[in-house]
């Protein structure tokens, strides 16, 4: 779980979740909507790809990623909720 963790740990492959998160898009469409080049985001989905966390299908030339499961989108959302809530004083 670690591992799992520290993969998620890396801002660039979050920015790509974030962008999964909203739907299916190709690796040229990621690299733009995240500011890097075509070649650094393959790195980063082969990386999510290993952790299960991206999936990918083929249509045509085009390879198309999404995020691998309503488990992974739901990880990603309840992380973002959490860390847009404010801070809270009171200790429990």
């Amino acid at each position: 779980m670690a591992e799992f963790f520290s993969i998620l740990g890396d801002a660039n492959r979050w920015r790509i979740l974030s962008a999964l998160a909203d739907g299916e898009m190709r690796v040229s469409d990621l690299a733009q909507v995240v500011a890097m080049g075509e070649s650094a985001v393959s790195h980063q989905l082969r990386t999510l790809r290993s952790a299960r966390l991206v999936s990918y299908r083929k249509e045509g030339r085009n390879v198309i990623y999404r995020l691998k499961d309503h488990h992974i989108f739901n990880l990603y959302r309840d992380a973002s909720e959490h860390l847009d809530e404010p801070e809270d004083d009171h200790r429990h």
